[in-house]
């Protein structure tokens, strides 16, 4: 029987129909910018944040490091949460390749504050480093999935905006965050410089990010950054074609997953070892606790994994399971019937 996959929606296979997409995407050189079917989904990506340009690069952390890199200059510091994508997974890139300092600030389920970054916020002193960039992330991987409001990042943007900082947005989920609160992925976006979202996650294309802005000349700094780094393709119209067929048709699906998400909670809110709040799982990620184990992390995943369930621990007692386009209702029952076996062993 094939595993139930819950470690994360990065393991999405592309289906069929977006295969055949695939097959049939007319391509051309994308260095010269000819490549018809990459062109159109920077088009696509660009109305549907309301911007004006929109780049396609490999990955989500090329994304975010290309945004720090033409938003910041070296020396500069960069305020994000202390458990960001950015922190905690990118190899300390910000500081590799931009020569930017990153404070980060413990949040509650990653979300800054506006009065956190209000203190964080050096001032304008020939003593102290200036803050250059706010990075928000939305949804919030470590978080839980955890979405912010947009009253909350309107009164950040303000205090940047009062500062001449710069905001940069991690929107690897966020069509995840509009799907759960539908506000649209424009009114996040109207409030950061640059914004990041990802086709290879919840959206299920194989590889892909894009990012945004309204600025020509970020545009344009961002493409050659972009060859800089290593992110220029050529014939990329195959994989854009799948970002073309996930944002046609993979975004109003997402409810699915978060419905999936809040079904496997339930089902293990119900086990006396698990604790879990049904409020935290917003979207499609659910974090539990086994407070009271006696077995290490790495029994309890063997086990789980010898019948057929994959998850991840991101604690000594701490789990995430995320569910995705590859993940049914019945996945999540059979899902539960293992959890209930091994966790009440």
């Amino acid at each position: 029987m094939t595993p139930i996959d819950l470690r994360s929606d990065t393991v999405t296979k592309p289906t069929p129909a977006m295969r055949e997409a695939m097959a049939q995407a007319p391509v051309g050189d994308d260095v010269y910018g000819e490549d018809p079917t990459v062109n159109a989904l920077q088009e696509k990506a660009a109305a549907l944040l309301g911007k004006s340009f929109a780049l396609f690069v490999p990955s989500g952390t090329m994304a975010n490091q290309l945004s720090v890199r033409v938003l910041t200059k070296p020396g500069d510091e960069v305020i994000l949460d202390s458990r960001s994508h950015i922190v905690r997974y990118e190899q300390g890139a910000a500081a590799a390749l931009s020569g930017v300092q990153l404070f980060t600030i413990p949040t509650e389920r990653g979300l800054l504050a506006p009065e956190q970054v209000q203190a964080a916020i050096r001032p304008k002193d020939p003593h102290t480093l200036p803050t250059g960039l706010i990075c928000l992330e939305n949804t919030h991987n470590a978080g839980g999935g955890s979405i912010y409001s947009l009253t909350a990042i309107e009164r950040i943007h303000t205090l940047a905006r009062s500062q001449g900082i710069p905001m940069h947005l991690d929107g690897a989920r966020l069509f995840n965050a509009v799907v759960a609160t539908g506000i649209s992925a424009a009114a996040y976006a109207q409030y950061f410089d640059t914004v990041s979202f990802c086709l290879s996650k919840g959206l299920g294309a194989p590889a892909g990010s894009l990012i945004v802005t309204n600025h020509e000349e970020l545009s344009l700094r961002l493409r050659r950054y972009r060859r800089m780094y290593g992110g220029a393709m050529r014939q990329a119209g195959i994989l854009a074609a799948a970002g073309l067929y996930a944002l046609d048709h993979h975004i109003v699906r997402l409810k699915e997953d978060h419905d999936n998400a809040i079904r496997l909670a339930r089902a293990l809110r119900s086990l006396p070892a698990v604790k879990v709040d049904l409020g935290r799982t917003e979207t499609n990620i659910v974090l539990f606790d086994v407070p009271q184990q006696s077995r290490p992390a790495s029994e309890i995943l063997g086990a789980l994994r010898e019948k057929g369930v994959l998850i991840n621990a991101v604690g000594p007692t701490t789990y995430r399971a995320v569910t995705h386009l590859d993940v049914s209702a019945d996945d999540i029952d059979r899902a539960a019937e293992v959890f209930s076996a091994v966790l009440a062993t």
